[in-house]
C-alpha cells in the first residue's frame, strides 16, 4: 500500500514560501524549484537498500555501504516537471531521464498525451515521476497508467504542492504508489487551480502566459 508523505523539513517549507510569492521572478523560481526537488530527493531515497563493499581508504582496507544496485528513472510530466529534474540529478547523477507529455483539455479538463519516451528497462527501475503541481490528479493518474503499461512496477510520485482532491484521485486509482509532497494545500478552486497554490508552475518556470 502506497503512503502519502508531506515533507515538513524547515528548508523545504522556507523555499515553498518563496515560490508561492507572486513577486518571485522566473530565474529565482527556477532555482528554488530545483533546490526543493533536490531536498525532496534526499527524503524520497531514504528507503533505498544498501549493500556492503570492501574499499581502501588512504590508511586501511575497510567495509562500507553503497546503494544496492538501484537503477533509477526520473520521469517529468512535461512541461513543468522539467523544472524538478536537475535538482534530482544533482543527487542521482546516474539516473536516466524519460519524458511524458500531457496537457489538460480546457473543455473536458481531461489529460491528453502528446509525447512519451522512457529509458530502456523501465520494468527494472525505480521510477520517480515528477510534476510541481498535483491538482485534479488526472495527469498524474494518466502518467502512472502509461508507466505501468510500459512495465514499470516501482513508481513514486513527487510534487511540490498538492490538493486533497488530487491526492485522493491518485491514491484511489493507484494505491500502490507512494506520493511525496512538499505541501498539502487547502483545495481546488472552480478553475481547478490549487489554493493557496502558486499559480501556473509552467508559466512561472518558463516566463510564459
Amino acid at each position: 500500500m502506497g503512503t502519502l508523505h508531506v515533507m515538513d523539513h524547515p528548508l523545504i517549507q522556507h523555499k515553498i514560501t518563496m515560490i508561492r510569492k507572486k513577486e518571485t521572478g522566473s530565474k529565482e523560481f527556477r532555482e528554488l524549484v530545483e533546490e526543493i526537488a533536490m531536498l525532496m530527493a534526499y527524503e524520497i531515497t531514504r528507503d533505498f537498500p544498501l549493500e556492503e563493499i570492501e574499499i581502501e581508504t588512504p590508511l586501511v582496507k575497510t567495509k562500507s555501504k553503497v546503494i544496492a544496485g538501484k537503477k533509477v528513472a526520473v520521469v517529468p510530466i512535461l512541461r513543468a516537471g522539467l523544472g524538478m529534474v536537475d535538482g534530482i540529478l544533482n543527487l542521482l547523477p546516474a539516473a536516466k531521464v524519460g519524458h511524458i507529455g500531457l496537457y489538460r483539455d480546457p473543455e473536458t479538463k481531461k489529460p491528453v498525451a502528446y509525447y512519451c519516451k522512457l529509458p530502456q528497462g523501465i520494468d527494472r527501475r525505480e521510477v520517480l515521476l515528477v510534476d510541481p503541481m498535483l491538482a485534479t490528479g488526472g495527469s498524474a493518474v494518466a502518467a502512472i497508467d502509461f508507466l505501468k503499461e510500459q512495465g514499470a512496477k516501482n513508481i513514486k510520485l513527487a510534487c511540490l504542492i498538492g490538493a486533497p482532491e488530487g491526492v485522493k484521485v491518485v491514491r484511489d486509482a493507484h494505491p500502490d504508489v507512494d506520493v511525496f509532497l512538499a505541501s498539502l494545500d487547502e483545495r481546488l478552486n472552480e478553475h481547478c487551480y490549487i489554493l493557496p497554490g502558486l499559480g501556473d508552475a509552467g508559466d512561472r518556470l518558463f516566463g510564459t502566459k
